[in-house]
């Protein structure tokens, strides 16, 4: 289909480069189905509707958006992040520029609707439910790449808020599979407001809480990719709280 990664054209090599120089291997790839909208200003488009989707249902996932009566990507040019529900089932999308954004926003994410309600999704829960209740602990991160990473590198039992602040809602998805949560943040004072801010609300939910803020300058996917999984795994497992 249109977002697939691994098909021939030019736009799609650019964008399986970007990430395969970001440290994604194709496997990683292909388990959280990560994709790409070509750059041409219709091209997800026709082949949506082409394969009979609706232009209801193609605008409500914010794929497409409706220009003059026309159908139009939202999207193009972009690398996607689909959003599953706790099945498996693709509710939502972000999709994040190649490279630096310029006047872009750096993320656009699917509107809300029915099915897509940010502060009630975890980004990678589906893939880290059984790792979270093996391990009895949450590891909980902020983006998408975030996830990838750390789960490419073999920390499987990590979900991100999604740049959302923490709710309710997405502690008692974590209360589902363990009372133990990690918050792995920046180190940056970005990151600590961010991670302040959840405190309360998961001490309400009386979740057992540990907070691990790395680097000033570093995420969890620049960590994981510059020291590997045994020095993060040892940075998360002392004290840096």
């Amino acid at each position: 289909f249109a977002t697939q990664l691994f098909d021939k054209e030019e736009g799609q090599n650019i964008a399986l480069s970007y990430l395969e120089e970001r440290g994604f291997n194709h496997e990683t790839l292909q388990k959280f189905q990560v994709g790409y909208n070509p750059q041409a200003r219709d091209a997800f488009a026709k082949t949506a509707t082409q394969n009979q989707f609706s232009a209801e249902v193609l605008q409500k996932s914010g794929l497409v958006v409706n220009r003059n009566e026309e159908l139009v990507d939202n999207y193009r040019g972009r690398i996607i992040f689909p959003v599953h529900n706790n099945s498996g089932k693709v509710i939502g999308f972000g999709a994040r520029v190649i490279g630096k954004a310029d006047k872009a926003p750096k993320y656009i994410n699917t509107p809300e609707n029915e099915l897509y309600i940010k502060s009630k999704i975890l980004y990678g829960l589906y893939f880290a439910r059984l790792a979270i209740d093996r391990n009895d602990e949450c590891l909980l991160v902020e983006g998408y790449t975030d996830v990838i990473s750390l789960s490419q590198a073999g920390v499987e039992n990590v979900v991100a808020s999604g740049g959302t602040s923490l709710t309710t809602d997405q502690l008692r998805l974590i209360k589902k599979y363990t009372n133990n949560l990690t918050i792995v943040y920046d180190g940056d004072n970005a990151g600590i407001k961010a991670a302040l801010r959840g405190l309360d609300i998961v001490l309400e939910q009386g979740l057992n809480v540990k907070l691990v803020l790395l680097p000033d300058g570093e995420d969890p996917d620049s960590f994981v990719q510059k020291n590997g999984t045994d020095a993060t795994l040892q940075f998360r497992s002392e004290e840096h709280t």
